[in-house]
């Protein structure tokens, strides 16, 4: 396609041309305009705009409706919610500010980092000021004024390092090339559950499957290994499972059916966590009345991991709905992000970052509402937690760094053919 001219030379009106003026607009034909020949001026206007901008609009609206969660029974964990925040934020932007593709040269250097940290906090010999155990589980490093929990750095480097493998070779659509994948996830699943974290570590399966069908993996051989998993529950249930896990699953069944035997013992926090959803009916309660109920029904990890029970009873079947909506924009905006990226790293670690958020939010709602047993596993943006909140901003950098990197020149992924 030649150059357009100022008395109207062939443009494509698809052409991302906003902020330009009209001689710039029909200087410049499409294809020249992801090139090296526009000035660099044009080039950086042009980068702006991008479906990410969604995700981090959705993120921060979860954020700042947590901290308002949080201070319904806890206004200095509140207070302490909004710095981290504001951490991560900072965090995000400095993610954000070199090419993605940085990520991906150093990627051996931060899985090294993030497999040393998961070993570390399992070493029986390190003392307990450095590694601190909540509820049976070594999983923190302390900090000073704040816990670092190192599985929640490793979902993102999982996330860059799958997308890599993925991105540089064909050969998962292989039969042997989708096991070396598995293969691959199962190594920080197992040293997560040896934590031991049974939430954190269900969400490296679900992540992986959607990355594996975005690169182009065979559907049977995705669909054989859900068989496979299906077929070892009741193995892993028996076998691998702690007593106070198996509970809690036989709580969550007793629950279901409306067996109340499990309400005062295992099932304590799901049943509570019901009932303080219930209360909030359509539109809440309020914030005095559901600060009452919930310190009332004495529900534990009102501000972590039970929050969606607090927004349920304060804002009601609305506020819930609302929330599940921001999730829904946070999925929208990657996948598109997705879509537009042409290079296959970027493309499976948007997908990657909107599969691992999603699925944990389902889990962590699930669970409250009755659907799924107690896991333990935080509502992203949405929990308090230092950890936690660092790590999902830290995945909104790189989704924005993604949508903000035009492609190269005549770039093309093999994720199109």
């Amino acid at each position: 396609m030649s150059r357009g001219d100022a008395s109207g030379g062939p443009v494509d009106p698809a052409t991302p041309l906003v902020g330009l003026s009209t001689r710039e607009r029909v200087r410049w034909t499409p294809s020249e305009l992801y090139s090296e020949q526009v000035p660099s001026r044009l080039r950086k206007r042009l980068l702006w705009w991008t479906p990410a901008w969604l995700s981090a609009l959705a993120a921060l609206f979860l954020s700042l409706l947590g901290i308002e969660a949080i201070s319904t029974t806890r206004p200095e964990s509140a207070a302490k919610q909004l710095t981290f925040l504001f951490i991560g934020l900072a965090a995000a932007a400095v993610v954000a500010t070199p090419s993605y593709r940085f990520y991906r040269r150093i990627i051996i250097g931060l899985g090294i980092l993030v497999l040393g940290l998961l070993v570390f906090v399992l070493l029986p010999f390190v003392p307990e000021s450095i590694v601190r155990p909540r509820n049976g589980s070594r999983s923190w490093i302390a900090l000073g004024p704040m816990d670092f929990q190192p599985s929640e750095l490793a979902k993102t480097v999982y996330i860059l390092a799958l997308a890599v493998w993925l991105s540089q070779t064909q050969v998962h659509r292989t039969i042997l090339g989708y096991i070396a994948v598995v293969g691959l996830t199962l190594i920080p699943i197992g040293l997560i559950v040896l934590e031991p974290d049974l939430g954190s570590a269900l969400l490296f399966l679900p992540t992986m499957a959607a990355m594996v069908i975005a690169a182009g993996s065979r559907k049977r051989h995705v669909i054989a290994s859900v068989v496979l998993a299906a077929a070892l529950v009741p193995i892993a249930y028996g076998f691998v499972l702690k007593p106070y896990q198996r509970a809690r699953i036989d709580a969550i069944i007793a629950q279901i059916s409306g067996d109340t035997r499990f309400e005062k013992r295992e099932g304590f926090q799901g049943w509570r966590a019901m009932r303080l959803v219930g209360s909030g009916g359509v539109l809440g309660v309020g914030k005095q009345h559901a600060g009452a109920l919930v310190t009332f029904n004495g529900l534990p990890e009102e501000h972590n991991d039970m929050i969606f029970a607090v927004v349920c009873c304060r804002w009601g079947l609305a506020g819930g709905t609302v929330l599940w909506g921001a999730y829904l924009v946070f999925a929208v905006g990657g996948l598109a992000t997705a879509a537009l990226c042409r290079d296959p790293f970027g493309r499976l670690a948007a997908v990657g970052i909107v599969a691992i958020s999603f699925t944990q939010m389902t889990i962590n709602t699930g669970m409250t509402i009755g659907l799924l047993p107690i896991t333990g596993i935080t509502l992203p943006f949405v929990s308090y937690g230092g950890s936690s909140l660092l790590a999902t901003w830290l995945n909104v950098g790189l989704l924005v760094n993604i949508g903000l990197r035009r492609p190269k020149p005549d770039e093309r992924s093999y994720l199109d053919d």
